[in-house]
């Protein structure tokens, strides 16, 4: 058998930069090893896979499959409307383990219609887990949890940008899928920077995070009393997320993608 293949950079208008995702478009579902052997050839962060039959959309690291994936979603709807005719204006509706997800072709990128993410602000880091990242505990502002990642807050842009985690260590540190760190950020045109570093699920330093923004923007939304902000997601690559709240429940993400390979895969 033979599939049409891409990969997009997702989050960026730039080649090379944002967060590389794998899409595979096929008239009915693939199962479920195909799949994660695909996922892992192109050994991307993620790999998007769409049934047309049932709009059905699911997402897959090299290693496990996840239940929301922000990049691979608007890599999809990119390819979509650059191959498969979605037009300007036209609402998109996946259907996904985290539910229907709605997506809207705008004149400036892709809108993301996400759920809002819980936080729980009764979470502490263990030593173990501020160790490996490399941080002191009088360096946490606050700590918080959120669909499987710790978020931590720090207060300076310099000390998360010089991160070097272990993530051997890290990986040791059990009930997590990932961390995510965060602080204020020093550009006037960003509201907050961040990094997220997931070794559980294959990924020691993921791009760009569209699914973690749905709890970044929660957080800082209430921290700075802000529905409107902009995210910057400080990995090697580098992207831009702008995210909305719409009421408690939902979150738009916003974003651009460029494709960057078109290929055939013979499975």
């Amino acid at each position: 058998m033979e599939l049409e293949i891409y990969q997009v950079d997702a989050f960026t208008s730039e080649p090379f930069k944002g967060n590389p995702a794998g899409v595979c478009i096929t008239d009915t579902a693939l199962n479920d090893d195909l799949m994660l052997s695909i996922a892992a050839e192109m050994a991307l962060p993620e790999t998007a896979f769409l049934s047309l039959d049932d709009f059905n959309l699911r997402w897959f690291t090299p290693t496990v499959e996840v239940k929301l994936c922000g990049h691979g979603t608007l890599a999809v709807a990119h390819i979509l409307q650059q191959h498969y005719n979605v037009q300007q204006g036209e609402q998109l509706v996946f259907h996904t383990l985290s539910g229907e997800l709605v997506v809207t072709i705008t004149a400036t990128g892709i809108d993301m219609n996400f759920p809002a993410a819980k936080i729980d602000s009764t979470f502490t880091p263990t030593s173990a887990l501020l160790t490996h990242l490399g941080l002191a505990p009088d360096q946490v502002l606050s700590s918080h949890f959120f669909n499987g990642k710790a978020l931590i807050e720090i207060a300076h842009e310099v000390d998360l940008l010089a991160l070097t985690p272990n993530f051997d260590g890290l990986n040791s540190v059990t009930g997590l899928s990932a961390v995510v760190v965060t602080s204020p950020s020093m550009q006037d045109t960003t509201d907050f920077i961040s990094r997220h570093f997931g070794p559980w699920v294959g990924i020691n330093e993921d791009p760009v995070t569209g699914a973690a923004h749905c709890g970044l923007a929660v957080f800082w939304g209430n921290k700075l009393n802000k529905t409107r902000l902009t995210g910057y997601q400080a990995s090697s690559r580098g992207g831009e997320v702008k995210v909305e709240l719409l009421g408690h429940q939902r979150v738009m993400l916003s974003g651009q993608a460029v494709t960057v390979l078109k290929g055939t895969m013979s499975v």
